[in-house]
């Protein structure tokens, strides 16, 4: 359970690392983020803070969004996601977090939701290999055995047959922070992030990188 913050990826481009060699990065604005709530043990069972990112327009929100908005003074927020903390008290209700809590070099877990593909078949899906191409084999681009006939009589759970591919939530672990630009709240994190440009993003301390 880390601090992290809400931001929206922009895209990709590259960068020079510390060594001078090319980098592959990805832009993403993260932050500011407001703080809407505290949410404690004693009272809701877990520990979180209720961070809300992006401007919206004021109609577009309902009244008791309004309402929960006010104790903050924060205006309309078009995205509101909850990050685990272990110390919430550290923080108070209408406080602004930035780039600040991130520095140079560290490593970020981003959560985001990979592109939709659609409706999809196993050779696409899966990486199956496709069957015979000749006339008349009736074998191309099909699933295969489906499993036992008798016995079980059933296909057997796991098996990997066609459906939607992406449009799911992916974590990206142990990414590295390049650079930070504070004036713009642009950090550029090398490698890729889940999700097509615009979309919306979680950037958290790594949880698995090895602290020095």
């Amino acid at each position: 359970m880390t601090l992290g913050l809400i931001g929206r990826k922009l895209g990709m481009t590259q960068c020079f690392d510390e060594s001078g060699v090319l980098a592959p990065v990805t832009l993403i604005e993260a932050g500011p983020c407001v703080v809407l709530q505290k949410k404690v043990v004693s009272t809701d069972g877990y520990n979180a803070l209720q961070l809300g990112f992006g401007d919206a327009r004021e109609n577009k929100i309902t009244r008791p969004m309004a309402g929960h908005l006010a104790p903050s003074n924060s205006k309309a927020c078009r995205y509101v996601r909850e990050v685990r903390i272990n110390d919430p008290d550290r923080y108070e209700v209408g406080q602004t977090l930035d780039l600040d809590i991130f520095e140079d070099g560290e490593k970020v877990d981003i959560v985001g939701t990979s592109k939709g593909r659609g409706f999809q078949g196993v050779i696409k899906r899966h990486g199956q290999h496709r069957g015979p191409e000749s006339h008349g084999s009736m074998y191309h681009r099909r699933v295969g055995s489906m499993g036992m006939s008798a016995d079980p009589s059933r296909v057997m759970k796991g098996k990997r047959l066609p459906g939607q591919m992406g449009n799911k939530r992916m974590t990206a672990q142990g990414l590295k922070i390049m650079k930070r630009d504070k004036s713009t709240n642009i950090i550029a994190v090398r490698g890729s992030v889940p999700g097509s440009a615009n979309g919306m993003v979680i950037i958290r301390k790594s949880v698995k990188a090895k602290r020095s």
